[in-house]
C-alpha cells in the first residue's frame, strides 16, 4: 500500500458479544472500515493475498506469526517514546508513573515486543490533569500524521530505521484490580489512577466509579478512605471528588451524589471491596 492509494484490507478482531444475550458486534475499527466501504477480515493471513505493499499495525494486541512477518513489510504505530513503555498499556503506564512527556513512534515490526528500529517519532507533553482518553486521542492524531509524512515518498523509501537507545521499560496490561483505589496510597498517586478513566471504589458494599478527582489541599483527616463531604482522606493528603458514577446509575457531580446518599461524616469508601 502506498500513500494516496486505497487500503487493500483492514484486519480487526472477530465480532464479540457485549452483555448477556447480546448479538455479536464489530470492533470500532471494523465498524469504521465498513462505514467507509473498506474490505475487512478477522484473519491476519488474508493480508498475504490482498496485494498490499506495506502493513500498518496499531494496537493489534496479538503476535504477528513469523511466516506472515517474513512475507510482508510491517510497521507499527506505538504510543510511547520507545524503548520506554514497550507493551500493551503505554499510555496508562506513562500516566501512572507520573511522566510529564510521552510521544508516538513508528517502528519496523519484529518478533520482539515493540523492539524494532524507529522510523520516526514525535514528542508530546502530558497535561497535569489529562486523562488517558484525551491523551490517546492526541497521540492517535499525531501518529496518523507522522505515518502519512513518512509515507510521502512511498513505502519503499522508509529506510531501515534507527535502533532504540536507552533503558527499556515494560507497560503491562492493566487488570481491573489495578484500577481499584486503595485509600492508603498518597493522594497524587490516586489522582493518577483516576485519570485512567476506569477507577473504582466501593460505598456501602456497592461499586462506585470515580470519573474525575484531584489531589486536594486539605491534609488527611481520619482513616484512609474517610469521607468529608466530597473530600476523601488518603494515606498522604486528600482527594477531592469531582464526578462519580454509582453502580447502576448515571455519571454525576460528586456533590449531587453526596446529597443523594448523605454519607455520615468520616464514613469509609472502600470498606469490603472485593477487587472484582
Amino acid at each position: 500500500m502506498e500513500a494516496g492509494h486505497d487500503v487493500a484490507l483492514v484486519v480487526s478482531r472477530p465480532d464479540t458479544r457485549r452483555g448477556r444475550g447480546g448479538a455479536p458486534s464489530p470492533s470500532p475499527v471494523k465498524a469504521a472500515a465498513l462505514e467507509l466501504g473498506l474490505p475487512v477480515s478477522d484473519r491476519l493471513e488474508d493480508v498475504l493475498d490482498a496485494g498490499v505493499e506495506l502493513a500498518v499495525v496499531v494496537a493489534y494486541g496479538r503476535i504477528v506469526p513469523r511466516p506472515v512477518l517474513d512475507a510482508l513489510d510491517f510497521v507499527n504505530i506505538h504510543f510511547s517514546l520507545l524503548p520506554r513503555w514497550r507493551g500493551a498499556a503505554p499510555v496508562e503506564r506513562a500516566i501512572l508513573a507520573g511522566d510529564d512527556v510521552t510521544g508516538v513512534c513508528v517502528i519496523r515490526l519484529e518478533e520482539g515486543v515493540d523492539t524494532g528500529p524507529i522510523l520516526g517519532r514525535r514528542t508530546l507533553p502530558i497535561g497535569a490533569d489529562e486523562h488517558a482518553s484525551s491523551l490517546l486521542a492526541r497521540l492517535s492524531a499525531e501518529g496518523a500524521e507522522l505515518l502519512v509524512d513518512l509515507l510521502s515518498g512511498g513505502a519503499g523509501e522508509l529506510g531501515p530505521g534507527q535502533a532504540q537507545i536507552g533503558d527499556a521499560t515494560y507497560a503491562a496490561k492493566l487488570e481491573p484490580a489495578d484500577l481499584c483505589l486503595h485509600w492508603d496510597a498518597p493522594a497524587d498517586a490516586l489522582a493518577r489512577v483516576v485519570r485512567l478513566d476506569g477507577a473504582w471504589t466501593t460505598f456501602r458494599h456497592r461499586r462506585l466509579r470515580v470519573l474525575d478527582a484531584r489531589a486536594g489541599a486539605a491534609p488527611a483527616a481520619g482513616a484512609p478512605g474517610a469521607l468529608h463531604g466530597t473530600t476523601v482522606s488518603t494515606g498522604s493528603g486528600s482527594l477531592d471528588l469531582h464526578r462519580v458514577q454509582p453502580e447502576g446509575g448515571r455519571p454525576m457531580a460528586a456533590a449531587d451524589w453526596c446529597h443523594g446518599v448523605r454519607p455520615l461524616e468520616g464514613e469509609l469508601l472502600g470498606a469490603g471491596e472485593t477487587g472484582r
